[in-house]
């Protein structure tokens, strides 16, 4: 078998429009809340996000006492398997009710399965613009979680195809994220001359050059979230404040997360700038938080909401996700959230986070909500607790 033949077409696929690939509606989870509802306008696009990047099967240890040492074992208390990579943001902004497409490769393999089936069935992603390869085995990433951190351990090969190639002209969209790289990617500037929203992230740099590169493909983006440590590389400062300021130079919002300690920005559209703290909770598993974090933050940005509240509730999010494990499906829907806001109101919690997220009330609806589906240690299972 060739290592990497031409891409399959018979994954219940059904022929669209636009001669694309269409994934077919089934059962997805119930999203409640549309927290675009009062900025919605009839021409508007209806997909609201469209993200492009590697998916990754998933399968992280928590509850380590320790690392093992060479030579040894360790069992780990707890585990769980899920999709990874842009699966994390994808899955989160979709569980905060944007209509979120995703293009990615996927393996023809059974963790290739596993993945499209979660994102497309039980996500209710929209995978149109993906597509699976015969004989190109799925990227897996083992993470261990371990002291408010995890490292990680992950065995891929290159796409068949490359992106660009793979996407042709995105979809109409209100905004798109992307991983930015010091190539430039076509269909992230077809989307920003197109008038969308366009979010970035920075993945981190083993060769530790941080090319200055990277700062020029800021030139199409509207939104910069990278973390502190990234920040301060790229643009060879020593705070997370100098960062911060340095890059409001090449992008209009910049945010830059400092993990549990909050995060600062600057948002020179409506000359806002905020530092806010971070949320103490239990984490188990760190994986996907920030992810998760820049999915809350742009749910806030397409609702027009301020500054403070867009990081205060990008923290929220960030903050409940490390509260389980599994990546993207330790992502929360506004159940997690009604649920932690409600106990704080009930709690009259006395430190200020009362006051600081007050907005939330005029957000959430007065029903409970369900809870999202969680990572389990198995990927056989994951359909045996449903109704028949």
């Amino acid at each position: 078998m060739a290592d990497h033949p031409g891409p399959i077409r018979d994954f219940g696929h059904l022929a669209a429009k636009d001669g694309r690939e269409e994934t077919p509606r089934r059962h997805g989870p119930r999203v409640l809340i549309d927290p675009l509802a009062s900025v919605r306008r009839p021409k508007d696009p209806f997909v609201d996000v469209f993200c492009a990047g590697q998916v990754f099967f998933d399968i992280v240890f928590t509850g380590l006492e320790h690392i093992p040492r060479p030579g040894t074992e360790e069992w780990a208390p707890g585990m769980g398997s899920s999709p990874g990579g842009m699966a994390n943001m994808a899955v989160a902004m979709r569980r905060l009710g944007l209509r979120t497409w995703l293009a990615a490769a996927f393996g023809d393999d059974m963790y290739g399965d596993y993945c499209w089936d979660t994102l497309a069935v039980q996500e209710d992603i929209d995978l149109t613009a993906s597509r699976r390869f015969r004989g190109w085995h799925s990227p897996v990433t083992v993470s261990v979680a371990h002291q408010h951190d995890r490292s990680m351990i992950t065995h891929g090969h290159p796409a068949p195809q490359p992106l660009d190639q793979m996407i042709g002209s995105p979809p109409a969209v209100r905004a798109c994220f992307a991983h930015l790289e010091i190539e430039e990617q076509s269909w992230v500037r077809h989307s920003y001359e197109s008038g969308a929203l366009v979010f970035a992230d920075l993945g981190w740099d083993d060769s530790g050059e941080w090319s200055r590169e990277i700062l020029r493909r800021l030139e199409t983006c509207h939104v910069f979230l990278p973390n502190a440590e990234e920040a301060m590389a790229l643009t060879r400062t020593d705070t997370p404040e100098a960062a911060c300021s340095a890059l409001s130079e090449h992008v209009p919002v910049v945010v830059v997360t400092r993990g549990d300690e909050g995060a600062i920005a600057l948002d020179q559209l409506t000359g806002e700038s905020a530092d806010v703290r971070g949320l103490s909770v239990p984490a188990i598993d760190p994986t996907g938080a920030g992810d998760v974090f820049g999915a809350g933050f742009m749910v806030g940005q397409l609702a027009g909401w301020s500054l403070e509240e867009r990081l205060r509730f990008a923290n929220l999010c960030a903050a409940l996700s490390v509260q389980h494990f599994g990546g993207s499906l330790a992502a929360p829907g506004w159940g997690e959230i009604s649920a932690w806001w409600q106990h704080t109101v009930e709690s009259g919690a006395g430190d200020g986070t009362l006051h600081e997220y007050a907005f939330l009330a005029d957000v959430l609806p007065g029903i409970a909500l369900s809870p999202v589906r969680r990572a389990g240690a198995t990927l056989g299972l994951r359909h045996h607790d449903e109704t028949p």
